[in-house]
């Protein structure tokens, strides 16, 4: 054995170990893995800043609800949608295909990016002890942003529930009434502010509105706590977590930065659902 073999083999052989390390890390499951974890899929960015409402496992879903969610093609949701209570009965109009791997942790659909997929509360263990507990989560998120106390005066039933052309600084907004939408709706502030919603009855947005962000302002530090039903006109672009009591309904080819937690059903048509990043 010459000298060069000598020093050689002994780090190939590094190299070899070093290599099989790397390809054992990356083959895992959550996330970003290859493995059949009941939550793969991209979880999309939720909010850290102070003051901000935490989602739980329920920021693992781009679209979470109790009682169905529906679609009329062709939607595009990234990220991931769950439904429990109800059973894989309750995804309408996904066209659901089978987990590639025959688990039935989850099914795929066209309608959903890859890696995202579909859950319900009849797949196999453990998607529906992961789903219940999403679903909790949901709605402590739900409580907690109820809670909040407005920040000022300014900030109580601004607009008397009309928000014409208003810009929206960080804090607190408290509405006693239904919130209805029928301009542009600015939000201004930093990546580190935080806005919460509350409103005491419905919320709607007119067709072919626009909510804009500014300033570094980010959909995860939006959080739209609503005790009725959320409906969003055709055409429409919205921002921020929705945190509903009852259903979100998104008119034809609406759009949204955020996510749709609903404590009934979520119903898009043509709707593009895009998880915060």
């Amino acid at each position: 054995m010459n000298k060069f073999e000598t020093y050689s083999k002994p780090r190939s052989w590094l190299l070899v170990l070093a290599l099989a390390g790397l390809v054992a890390g990356c083959g895992g499951g959550g996330n970003g893995g290859s493995g059949s974890s009941a939550t793969e899929g991209p979880a999309g960015a939720v909010s850290t800043a102070a003051g901000s409402v935490s989602l739980g496992t329920a920021g693992q879903y781009t679209i979470l609800a109790k009682a169905g969610a529906s679609t009329v093609p062709n939607s595009v949701v990234t990220g991931n949608v769950g439904l429990s209570p109800i059973a894989r009965v309750g995804l309408t109009g996904w066209s659901e295909t089978a987990a590639a791997d025959n688990s039935d942790l989850y099914s795929t659909s066209a309608q959903v990016a890859a890696p995202g997929k579909l859950y319900a509360a009849d797949y196999a263990e453990p998607t529906p002890t992961n789903l219940g507990t999403a679903v909790l989560n949901m709605e402590a998120a739900y409580t907690d942003a109820a809670g909040r106390t407005a920040t000022s005066a300014a900030t109580t039933n601004l607009g008397a529930g009309t928000l014409t052309s208003q810009t929206l600084t960080a804090g607190v907004y408290e509405w006693g009434s239904a919130v209805t939408i029928p301009t542009d709706l600015t939000f201004s502030g930093n990546a580190t502010d935080v806005w919460i919603l509350k409103v005491a009855g419905t919320l709607d947005m007119a067709a072919a509105k626009n909510v804009i962000l500014s300033g570094g302002a980010l959909p995860q530090n939006i959080f739209w706590q609503v005790s009725g039903a959320v409906t969003m006109g055709a055409g429409t672009h919205f921002e921020g977590i929705i945190l509903g009591k009852t259903g979100i309904t998104f008119g034809n080819l609406a759009s949204i930065n955020g996510r749709l937690l609903a404590q009934t059903a979520v119903v898009l048509d043509a709707t593009t659902v895009t998880v915060p990043q």
